[in-house]
């Protein structure tokens, strides 16, 4: 794990269904996170590792360690994942404790659990005890409130973590704005193990305004590096104080195009489009005029109509940062 290493530690966030085996071999040809994990394994006393994000760890093809994300709120079964996770090549086991879906905290799990403390506390005795490899935890700051991340805190240090990662917002908050990075910094000062923080950055500035904020060893990013490929090699450039490149719109438009032939499995058109436009509900954020951008692009159904719309907005040299939109970040509640 790069967790000796001067700079922060850059990590692709994982996002289900999103952040998959070949997302990370396109990351790679960007250059690259320092650390990556899996999409979450479901765990519950019927389940077995998923083949598909297994291979992400089997297959890794990024030469950079993998940590395997497991959700879920059975001991025996989270313990026993965790052995199985083990007989592979992982550099850690980390538990989902910030996961917003409904479908997943309604069963409470992922961030369902940060409403119950004192389970979570015997959920993390239980793994410290099996994992012996690093054990991290990624979380966020609360269920409804950042009321009880002062509960959380001794709880994370009492286990011995050896990461954990804030992603500085509730769980009903979901991705709206108000990051708290001064509960991420008092987690940086109260934790003996690094921390790392999540939430909204999306530019080489954003990232060094967060490690200077908040004091973290590291910077956890997932819907900034979908928008912004390039976003990793940015923040190290702004680090060692060299010019940072904006990809031109052509750049932007050879991404999408490359998105298109890595990520898409099927061979009917219309579920390789909308595969895509999973991807684009991101990275169209970033381009300008987004809302117009995305609307026009969610109403094609074939390849040619989807990149004649990429290529109505793209196909030109001007510098892009691909910054998200203003008037489409929603409101807090």
């Amino acid at each position: 794990m790069p967790f000796d290493q001067p700079t922060p530690i850059l990590a692709l966030a994982p996002m289900q269904d999103v952040t998959d085996l070949a997302f990370w071999g396109l990351m790679k040809r960007y250059g690259g996170a320092d650390l990556y994990f899996t999409e979450f394994f479901r765990v519950h006393p019927d389940s077995c590792l998923y083949r598909d994000i297994l291979r992400s760890i089997v297959e890794n093809p990024t030469g950079k360690p993998a940590i395997a994300q497991m959700i879920g709120n059975d001991i025996p079964s989270l313990v026993r994942s965790a052995k199985e996770l083990m007989q592979h090549p992982v550099a850690g086991i980390d538990l989902n404790l910030g996961c917003p879906a409904p479908i997943v905290y309604k069963k409470c799990a992922g961030g369902g659990l940060l409403r119950e403390p004192e389970r979570i506390d015997r959920i993390l005795g239980a793994l410290r005890e099996t994992v012996t490899t690093k054990f991290t935890v990624k979380t966020r700051i609360g269920f409804d409130s950042e009321r009880v991340f002062d509960q959380l805190l001794p709880i994370f240090a009492k286990h011995s973590l050896d990461l954990l990662t804030v992603h500085g917002r509730t769980v009903l908050q979901m991705y709206r704005p108000g990051v708290r990075y001064d509960l991420i910094a008092q987690a940086a000062q109260t934790m003996n193990c690094p921390v790392m923080a999540n939430g909204d950055i999306a530019s080489a500035e954003d990232a060094a305004r967060v490690v200077d904020q908040t004091g973290v060893r590291g910077l956890m990013i997932g819907r900034g590096a979908i928008r912004n490929p390039w976003l990793f090699d940015q923040i190290r450039a702004h680090q060692q104080g060299e010019e940072v490149r904006l990809p031109s719109g052509r750049d932007v438009l050879a991404y999408i195009h490359d998105l298109f032939e890595t990520v898409t499995t099927s061979v009917h058109e219309i579920a390789q489009v909308n595969k895509l436009k999973k991807y684009m509900n991101f990275l169209g954020l970033g381009v300008p005029p987004a809302q117009e951008f995305l609307h026009r692009l969610r109403r094609t159904s074939t390849r040619a109509d989807f990149f004649a719309v990429c290529a109505a907005y793209l196909d030109h040299d001007q510098p892009m940062d691909l910054k998200p939109a203003a008037e489409l970040t929603p409101a807090a509640p």
